[in-house]
Parts: C-alpha cells; structure tokens; sequence
C-alpha cells in the first residue's frame, strides 16, 4: 500500500519539481499540500501550488499557511533564485486555477494525521512555521505522524546558503525548526550536506524541454532562471535539494543517518544554525541538548542513485 504523505512547502522551482517527483511515485499516495511563506510570499505560495496541482493533475487539496514567521517576520523574498512569480518567471498562463482548501495549513495539517493515525509521513521543503502552529494547536499530533521528513539545515560545518551558518529553511523560521526537532516524533533532515552533492545536469533539462510531457516542459522552463543562479558559483546545472527529500522517503537505504538531539540557534550572529549532539559523547550536564529527543540527521548520500530515482520516477507520466 502506498505511504500516506502530507507535503508542505513554499513553491518554488525545486519545490515544483519534489510535488512532481512525489506525485508520479506509485509508492506515495499525496493526501494534502499545505504552502508557507519561503520563496515567495504567502499568497504567491498558494497561487503557485494551486498552479501545479492544475498543471500535474493532483486531486489532494491545498490549504494556505503561514505568511510569517513565529516572531511575525516575513523576510526578503529570494527573486534572484526563484524568480518574481516564485516559478522561475515560466509562463502561469492558461490554466484555470481550483479553490484551495478554506481551512488554515495547521488545521488540515492536525486533521489529516488525526483522520489517519500512525499513517501520514509530513514531508517539509520550506520553513517549518506550519508544523509549529499545528504542534501549538494540538500537542497530541506528536504521537499521530508517521514521521517528518524535512529538506534543511547544514550540519557537517560547511557553510549554510543564506549565511556562512545558516540554510535558508532553518533561518527563515529558526524558533519554529527547534521546536519540531524538540518534539517528541520523528524527525529526519535532509540537509545541504547531501543536496550539494546531487546535480542535476542541463541536458536533463534540454530533454524534459523536448519530452512532450506538460509537466517536465514546464519545470524545464521554470528551472532556466534557477540554472543561470547556480552559474554564478560554476555550478553546471542545479542542486537537487527538495526532491532529495522525497527520495529519502522512497528509499531511505540511500542515505548515511547519523542520530543525535538537534539544536537550531535562534538569535544572534549564527541564528539559524543546525547543530547535533553526538548522544555517544558524555557533555556535562545542563547542555541545551540534554533531555532533547535523538533525531536523524543525512550526512552522505548515494547521489547517483539517487538522481536517477528523480529522473526515472519523474519521467514516468500521469496516464502511464
């Protein structure tokens, strides 16, 4: 039987594509979309997931979500990585867009897991501040989630993407990330430490302009202006960074987990900073880890299989 998931993000070129990747996956059954501030703005968010589910032909509704972080701070929007409509600046045109869902992300988030307990793996790919709410809301969701699985942070000391600590995800939000891996569930991060090392080159790219297929010309052209951000730093191609987070649920035995309590550092120079303790290493007691829950962390992964696990699946149409 397919794996139940709830997939929340903040549309987004490389969020696009992980709803593509998640959608065509026979092994996932996609029961809700659920969009955050992030890539762009909130309203914008929204518009783009009602876009895509259009345009994929996904049946799972779409509840908008948080338009600012816990503290009520929105942020600069990243236009010169997402574009101004969030999508690359592709065309949106000639789709009717369907109605999103009246309730609030973190009500259809709650009711969800609480209408299929134990069943619903929640995966994020923006900032975490609609799991937050939905933990606020209703404590008890900690016992009724599969589990998460999120795309964010950088652990293994190598610079973030937004600062030289922080990874945009964590940053956007930091009291909202610390706060879902202080839960007491299952949280695993992928994190820039594995996405940095999956590419995807131009000439997948140039094929899915060609294939025919609406979805793969579309992410092909919304992921133009994507490509021409990455060749500021020599990178021939993209990071495959969200629909890492989707693979892992595919296929977990292609990633090295290591496990540990996570701290995310909420104010000051390193705010939004991932940080986990080895639980092997006997710190002094009062450690702002101790009592925290072990959560796993991907620190390497098999990125050629798991590339093509993207392609393969990706490429795999709707009426197949």
């Amino acid at each position: 039987m397919p794996q139940k998931v709830l997939f929340d993000t903040d549309p987004g070129v490389d969020d696009a594509a992980a709803l593509l990747f998640l959608h065509r996956a026979a092994a996932l059954d996609l029961v809700g979309i659920t969009t955050v501030f992030g890539n762009a703005d909130i309203a914008t968010c929204t518009r783009n997931a009602l876009f895509l589910k259009a345009l994929f032909g996904i049946e799972a509704p779409v509840a908008e979500g948080a338009g600012r972080d816990l503290r009520g701070r929105a942020g600069p929007v990243p236009v010169h990585v997402h574009g101004e409509n969030g999508l690359g600046d592709a065309p949106l045109s000639g789709i009717d867009l369907p109605r999103s869902d009246p309730r609030p992300a973190h009500q259809l988030i709650a009711e969800t897991l609480r209408a299929h307990p134990g069943e619903v793996r929640v995966i994020a790919v923006g900032r975490l501040t609609n799991l937050a709410l939905a933990l606020d809301a209703d404590p008890g969701l900690v016992e009724l989630a599969r589990d998460i699985v999120l795309m964010g942070g950088a652990f293994a000391g190598g610079n973030g993407n937004v600062t030289p600590a922080a990874e945009a995800n964590m940053i956007g939000d930091p009291d909202a990330a610390d706060i879902v891996f202080g839960a007491p569930w299952k949280v695993t991060a992928v994190g820039l430490d594995v996405t940095r090392n999956i590419l995807l080159p131009r000439r997948v790219l140039a094929d899915w302009a060609d294939s025919g297929d609406p979805g793969l010309e579309f992410l092909a052209a919304a992921k133009r202006h994507y490509v021409a951000y990455h060749d500021r730093f020599g990178v021939d191609g993209c990071y495959v960074h969200d629909p890492a987070a989707v693979a892992y649920a595919l296929d977990p035995g292609l990633f090295e987990i290591t496990e540990g309590p996570v701290r995310v550092i909420r104010d000051g120079i390193a705010m939004g900073q991932t940080i986990q303790a080895d639980p092997a290493i006997p710190y002094p007691p009062g450690s702002a880890w101790e009592g925290r829950p072990v959560q796993n962390v991907a620190r390497q992964a098999n990125a050629s299989a798991i590339l093509d696990l993207f392609e393969e699946t990706i490429a795999v149409s709707a009426e197949v």
